[in-house]
């Protein structure tokens, strides 16, 4: 494991007037008007905007028509922020200083709702249900995305760790809690509370446990220093990775295939271990196959496909299309420049995020962003920003999992 943690409308005249303003170290909401001679980046702001993209850089957001690519808000927000799906049609969660922030994407502004805590980290979707995790007090907040459409805090269920780590929850179908186990120095497994917070069943065999994916069938995996855990049907079971170190941090799932796509790292004392091997975990044979793409990647890197295709954004440049049944790469498309993954976790660098049959690519060092039909493999859209951005995401309103980092 990455030795640091990895937990952490206005319209008018008058705001026509106040582009260049940010409101407040607090995170007020702007409008940019930054335009270029070619047409680059142009931002409007509208009353709502179709399929919202969100992208963060160094002191705010950016919004994005997911079609067109147009940039049509910006929004001041300090420090280093993160983005991830609600799991509506609408809103994204922000991870900001204080917690989670809940950002209308569509109606291009932050709401009143927000989840304050220390270190806020992982963001689960899965059966209808939006886990945040927040690694500063061991607090797992579980609500509906749905109810965020009446625009109050939703009521939810809530569960405090035995101790504050950096940690995952899901919460399944049958209202079960998967949540993980371990300490600041040290993390050792997960747990599963069923719906009235009563621990049904434990694995403390997982050292260093990061990061969750969900598979056909319910089939939910936890990352290992040696392997996975994977829960399914009140059991779990792991699966050994080759390796004695063979760690398993990061994972990506698909409701339509039973495999898992995951990263592979073998050096546990390396300050930054750049990959070229993927983990294919079937949770129906309980086994893990390693592929080698012959590229590195990073933990910003991996996605599925609307057929549950594997694919990994590589530093060679290209989206490597894998299928998760034989490992074979099927296709190779060209997204954007050769690229090296920086030391610090928290510095830019291309990053993947995908809905539906439509691929987006961001390049910060180009300031670009870019999308591509993962059927064709044409680039269909692009934009060029004021500035290069960090992390990637956007609405998406399903119930499936969607796990990075």
């Amino acid at each position: 494991m990455n030795k640091s943690i990895r937990g952490r409308a206005l319209t008018g005249t008058a705001l026509a007037l106040a582009v260049s303003t940010v409101l407040a170290a607090c995170g007020g909401e702007y409008s940019s008007s930054d335009t270029k001679a070619d047409g680059a980046a142009s931002a409007t702001p509208t009353a709502t905007v179709k399929d919202p993209l969100v992208a963060t850089f160094d002191g705010g957001l950016y919004i994005l028509d997911g079609e067109s690519l147009k940039l049509t808000r910006t929004i001041g927000l300090p420090g280093f922020n993160r983005v991830n799906p609600a799991g509506d049609k609408d809103h994204v969660v922000v991870s900001t200083d204080t917690g989670f922030r809940l950002l209308d994407a569509t109606g291009q502004a932050l709401t009143d709702i927000e989840y304050k805590g220390a270190k806020p980290g992982h963001v689960v979707r899965h059966a209808g249900r939006t886990v945040l995790f927040s690694d500063g007090t061991g607090e797992v907040n579980v609500f509906a995305p749905a109810d965020l459409s009446t625009g109050k805090k939703p009521e939810g269920r809530t569960y405090t760790s035995a101790e504050a780590h950096h940690g995952v929850a899901i919460e399944l179908a049958n209202g079960e809690l998967l949540s993980t186990l371990g300490t600041e120095e040290k993390r050792t497994g997960a747990l599963v509370l069923d719906e009235n917070d009563k621990e049904i069943t434990r694995n403390e065999k997982c050292p260093g446990v990061h990061g969750e994916a969900a598979a056909r069938d319910e089939a939910v995996a936890v990352g290992c220093e040696d392997g996975v855990l994977i829960y399914q049907d009140g059991e779990f079971t792991k699966v050994d990775a080759p390796d004695a170190y063979g760690r398993i941090g990061n994972q990506a799932g698909s409701d339509t295939s039973p495999v898992l796509l995951g990263d592979y790292k073998t050096d546990p004392e390396a300050e930054l271990e750049r990959p070229t091997r993927i983990s294919l975990i079937d949770t129906e044979k309980k086994k893990l196959r390693l592929v080698d793409l012959g590229t590195s990647y990073s933990f910003r890197s991996l996605a599925r496909g609307p057929r549950g295709e594997a694919l990994v954004l590589g530093t060679d440049g290209a989206i490597h299309v894998i299928d998760p049944d034989t490992g074979r790469t099927e296709k190779k498309i060209p997204a954007v420049g050769e690229w090296q993954e920086p030391l610090d976790w928290q510095q830019a660098r291309p990053t993947l995020f995908v809905r539906d049959d439509t691929a987006y690519v961001s390049d910060p060092s180009g300031k670009a962003l870019l999308a591509i039909d993962l059927a064709t493999g044409k680039k269909i859209a692009s934009v060029t920003l004021p500035k290069g951005t960090n992390e990637l995401s956007g609405v998406v309103a399903d119930g499936s999992s969607l796990q990075r980092r």
